[in-house]
């Protein structure tokens, strides 16, 4: 990406972020743009590489070491302090994606409060632990999916 195509997408971001903001305090309704919003932010905050549009699976690459990891991002927006039993979008199961991250929004601002990442192996292990309508259609509990995720943003010595 050239430096102005990166610049304008950052400034695209800054209004994309105040108009749904805006439109969250007059209507009290989310925009839409949860989803984007986050896949931008975890890219930016933690230099990963966003795929194409509706590329199958997965959301971004992130490469270390010469070895590319396919990451499939989820965004909430929360109010704080978060509510009990809110949950994360659909995610894909058989999707082929080595992790999932969770990008946590400030909901009337949609700025990051958090991002957490658990390996495609643990989520699938916690989408298939119990029989639940919710988890068979890739839905789960903000509060699971941190049972087996780390805390990738901020990092602990940030805090």
């Amino acid at each position: 990406m050239s430096g102005d195509y990166s610049e304008r997408l950052a400034a695209i971001m800054i209004e994309v972020k105040a108009l749904a903001s805006e439109y969250y305090a007059l209507t009290g309704k989310p925009l839409g743009v949860t989803g984007e919003v986050a896949e931008h932010s975890a890219a930016t905050l933690l230099d990963l590489q966003l795929v194409p549009p509706r590329t199958e699976g997965y959301d971004a690459i992130r490469t270390i070491d010469g070895a590319s990891e396919k990451i499939q991002i989820k965004g909430r927006a929360i109010s704080r302090p978060m509510k009990p039993g809110q949950r994360i979008g659909t995610i894909k199961i058989d999707a082929d994606c080595d992790s999932v991250m969770l990008v946590l929004l400030e909901a009337a601002t949609l700025d990051v409060i958090e991002i957490w990442e658990a390996s495609m192996a643990d989520v699938r292990s916690l989408l298939t632990a119990t029989e639940s309508k919710s988890r068979a259609r890739g839905s789960l509990a903000i509060t699971t999916f941190r049972t087996k995720a780390r805390k990738v943003w901020p990092a602990e010595a940030e805090v």
